[in-house]
C-alpha cells in the first residue's frame, strides 16, 4: 500500500485516551487507564492504511508508554513528542516543530498535517498557529467546545474519534490530487 500524504499529529487525553479513567501512582504518573470508545480501532485502522501517526501531547514520558503499551498501540507511532522532555506545553510552537523534526519533515510539510485534539486553546490554537490543518474532536465535556476566539476556530470538528478515519481519507484525497 502506498503510504498516505496526510500526516497526523494526535493528542492524547480526552482524544485517545479517557482522562477520567487514568490510574496515577505516588509520583503522578499514569500506570494505566482506558481509551475512548473508538480510539483503539482508530489508531489501528489509521496506521494499518498506511498514515503516519504521531503524539503530540503534555504530559509525562513514562505515563504515554505505560498506556500505549498496554493498549498494543505503541509502535503505531512513527514518533512521541511529550511536553515533559520539550520543556514546553501546547499551544506552543515548540511542540509542533519538534514533532516536525522527529518525522524528518520541514514546514514546507506543514499543508500535509493535520493536528486532532480536544482542546481548544492548546490544540486547536496551536495547530492554527503554524498553518496546520486543526481538527477538534468534541467527545469530552471536560473541556469547552466553543472557541474563545478566531484563534481557536477548528477546521474541522469530529464527535468521536472513528469519524476522523473518512476525514483522513478525504484531506488525504486532496493532497494527493494536488500533488499529481
Amino acid at each position: 500500500m502506498a503510504d498516505k500524504r496526510l500526516i497526523l499529529f494526535l493528542d492524547s487525553g480526552d482524544t485517545l485516551v479517557d482522562e477520567a479513567t487514568e490510574v496515577r501512582d505516588d509520583e503522578g504518573i499514569v500506570v494505566k487507564a482506558d481509551l475512548i470508545p473508538g480510539a483503539k480501532e482508530l489508531v489501528r485502522k489509521l496506521h494499518e492504511r498506511g498514515y503516519t501517526l504521531a503524539l503530540v501531547a503534555d504530559g509525562e514520558a513514562q505515563s504515554f508508554r505505560n498506556i500505549y503499551r498496554q493498549h498494543g498501540l505503541y509502535d503505531a507511532f512513527a514518533a512521541m513528542i511529550y511536553s515533559e522532555n520539550i520543556k514546553a506545553e501546547k499551544p506552543s510552537p515548540r511542540m509542533f516543530k519538534a514533532a516536525l523534526g522527529a518525522l524528518d519533515l520541514s514546514e514546507a510539510d506543514i499543508p500535509r498535517i493535520a493536528m486532532v485534539g480536544n482542546n481548544l486553546s492548546r490544540d486547536i490554537k496551536g495547530a492554527n498557529a503554524l498553518g496546520i490543518t486543526s481538527v477538534f474532536l468534541k467527545w469530552t465535556p471536560r473541556y469547552p467546545h466553543t472557541p474563545a476566539g478566531p484563534e481557536e476556530e477548528p477546521d474541522y470538528a469530529i464527535n468521536e474519534p472513528l469519524e476522523l478515519l473518512e476525514l483522513a481519507e478525504r484531506l488525504n484525497a486532496r493532497l494527493s490530487a494536488v500533488k499529481n
